[in-house]
Parts: C-alpha cells; structure tokens; sequence
C-alpha cells in the first residue's frame, strides 16, 4: 500500500525544518491563529460538550498516572500564585 500523504513523515528532521520554515515565514502568531480556527471549527462539529468529554478523560488519565495527590499540590502552587499577585496589587 503506498503513502499518500504529502509531505516529510512526521517528527522527522525534514518535518521540523519544514515547521521551522513556515514559523520564519509567517511568525509564531500564525500558530495560534490556525489553532484557533480548528477549535472553533471542532466547537462547531462537535459541539462543547466535547470539549468537556476529553477534558474528563485527561484528568482521569492524570490521576491514574500522577495520582490524586499530584491535584493537591498543584492546587496548592495556584493558590501561593494567587495570593502572591493579590498582595502584589495591594
């Protein structure tokens, strides 16, 4: 069976030139707009719902890998944060 896609194999030296080029050629901002753009295009087919769905699947993924404990001491590194750019503004 032959491949029809176009383009270098992804994660290849070729690959991450081509992305390197296109990065000089149109800026990083560019990056961030097509992302955009495909989640709104995905908000439109799927509904956020979705968005809700994959979410829950990632957290329960992280908690099977890092543990509920791992939720705590992010939860903590906010809260420091938080408390710090409050005082900060006072």
């Amino acid at each position: 069976m032959t491949n029809n896609r176009r383009g270098p194999q992804p994660g290849s030296q070729k690959a991450k030139h081509g992305g390197q080029a296109v990065r000089e050629k149109y800026g990083p901002e560019f990056y961030s707009k097509i992302g955009k753009k495909g989640g709104e295009t995905v908000k439109e087919k799927r509904g956020p719902q979705f968005y809700a769905e994959i979410g829950k699947k990632g957290g329960e993924s992280t908690k099977r890998q890092q543990g509920s404990e791992f939720y705590s001491k992010i939860g903590k590194k906010g809260g420091e944060r938080g408390r710090a750019i409050a005082s900060n503004k006072e």
